[in-house]
């Protein structure tokens, strides 16, 4: 009977302890954060200085599952939104010559594959709508890090990603070749966890 008893609770102890394995291995959702999440550009201007520029309304959602080095987002962004710092130059950016914010008005990435280093997202690849054109694209991390928040008492996740790619390739030609072709896509982001 002792015997029975011991393999019992050896029993349960064995399943109470693989299903919180299995919950710590659950993936977990987080919403962006629009107070600390901007999309940032860089072009050159006639090859020569650096236009910078952001959009400033964005949303989107994040499920990560670090124990099974997987992952998932969807960001949109308004492209209405766009911010160079110079009220006619927004006017330019967001007419029919680039962003063409009236007949698009939202960008969108979608990615379904995580690349980890540890615990910690070191690229996400995915799809990057823009202009009406979607191209692959892979978002690299120059910084990674998660926190408890002291503000939204959970956890958050984020950092700062980039990738480089042709605004021809969207289909946004306007000024070529006098104005250079590549862009630079800076992304500072942070998502709490759901």
């Amino acid at each position: 009977m002792q015997a029975s008893r011991f393999v019992l609770s050896s029993l349960v102890g064995a399943v109470a302890l693989a299903a919180a394995g299995s919950a710590l291995a659950e993936p977990s959702t987080y919403a962006v954060e629009p107070n600390h999440t901007f999309v940032y550009f860089e072009a050159k201007h006639f090859g020569t200085s650096t236009v910078r520029g952001r959009f400033d309304k964005k949303d989107g959602s994040i499920t990560i599952d670090p124990a099974a080095k997987t992952g998932k987002a969807e960001i949109t962004v308004e492209t209405g939104s766009i911010n160079s710092g110079v009220e006619k130059f927004n006017g330019h950016l967001s007419s029919a010559d680039f962003f063409d914010v009236a007949k698009f008005p939202t960008a969108k990435f979608v990615a379904d594959k995580f690349v980890f280093d540890g615990s910690k997202v070191a690229s996400v690849e995915g799809k990057l709508t823009l202009h009406g054109e979607t191209q692959p694209v892979t978002l690299t991390a120059t910084n990674y890090n998660c926190y408890q928040s002291p503000m939204f008492k959970k956890e958050v996740c984020g950092g700062d990603f980039e990738t480089s790619f042709k605004r021809s390739a969207f289909g946004i030609k306007y000024g070529l070749p006098f104005i250079p072709d590549d862009v630079r896509l800076l992304i500072q982001i942070e998502a709490v966890k759901q």
